[in-house]
């Protein structure tokens, strides 16, 4: 395969990372939080016919910018490619993201949020239905769990804020993406800081996987 680009920027940062394949025929166009697994599982299947390019995973915090971000990056690039895939659930948008896919004649991945997809849609509703106190956490939330929640939250600010905020939940699920044991005692500190127990879950990649790989798993309007 094509190597990676030595340059390329960090998934966790604050620019929204890309990779372009000469003669690529597929565009995924995804959230940041999702370039760590996506660029693996291109890596992995040698995909040098699918390019990425992300919107910044900060986005989540204002799901309302989403759509107009999304259809920007579309139209930017949909005389370009062959086929658009969208590596989005709906997160939060309330179906104003399959609005624009609709529009453009491109597919997204099926589901509300990225939870969903990498367990698989019908074995995260049983999940969830075991306890509906349950806050998830990815790969990559644990990796930002300081800087997303207890930061941006103001959790470290404001420790009386902790029970305001989480005193309903009665614990973690982490939906484990790799096998990795420094991200497992993450966790854990996560599950500590909001004193609740934590269960692991070992999902993959999920439909992540077959969606970038094949096409499969899009959501259609």
């Amino acid at each position: 395969m094509s190597a990676l680009p030595d340059n390329l920027k960090s998934p966790e940062s604050e620019e929204a990372p890309e990779i372009f394949f000469e003669n690529a025929k597929t565009l995924v166009i995804a959230c940041g939080a999702l370039a760590k697994e996506i660029l693996t599982i291109i890596k992995l299947n040698d995909l040098t016919h699918i390019s990425l390019t992300c919107l910044p995973a900060n986005l989540h915090n204002r799901p309302d910018a989403i759509p107009e971000r999304l259809e920007e990056k579309i139209v930017q690039y949909k005389d370009q490619y062959e086929r658009i895939l969208i590596g989005y659930a709906d997160c939060g948008t309330g179906g104003q993201l399959d609005n624009i896919c609709r529009r453009y004649n491109v597919d997204r991945i099926q589901g509300a949020h990225c939870y969903a997809f990498f367990y698989g849609q019908d074995a995260f509703e049983q999940l969830a239905d075991e306890e509906l106190g349950t806050f998830y956490l990815t790969d990559y939330l644990v990796r930002q769990f300081d800087a997303l929640i207890m930061e941006g939250m103001g959790l470290n600010k404001y420790p009386q804020m902790l029970e305001l905020m989480f005193g309903n939940y009665k614990r973690v699920v982490y939906l484990a993406q790799t096998e990795d044991s420094k991200l497992l005692d993450m966790a854990q500190d996560a599950a500590d800081k909001l004193k609740l127990e934590l269960k692991i879950v070992k999902t993959g990649y999920g439909e992540l996987a077959d969606f970038i790989a094949k096409g499969d798993y899009t959501h259609k309007q």
